[in-house]
């Protein structure tokens, strides 16, 4: 019996705004509340550089702490089989 193919991963974003914090990240949503989620790490990387500018230019030029990231979502085994 073959194994079904698993499904592409979904990116979503984060930001540490307290940069004097380091554990507190935030999942960042969108107006209405809603968490923002990407079937593309391309395009979850695009949009985290246009709401966030500022932070990732600082990164890429290594002029301060790693602020903002792109993370892949875990998948429940739960979640594959309701599918």
């Amino acid at each position: 019996m073959p194994y079904p193919k698993p499904r592409p991963p979904k990116y979503k974003l984060q930001v540490q705004e307290d940069e004097t914090d380091h554990r507190l990240w935030h999942d960042v949503r969108a107006p209405d509340g809603t968490l923002l989620v990407f079937d593309d790490e391309g395009e979850a990387r695009a949009r985290l550089e246009a709401l966030y500018p500022v932070l990732v230019g600082l990164e890429r030029y290594a002029a301060g702490p790693k602020r903002t990231r792109v993370i892949v979502m875990a998948r429940d085994d739960e979640d594959e089989s309701q599918d």
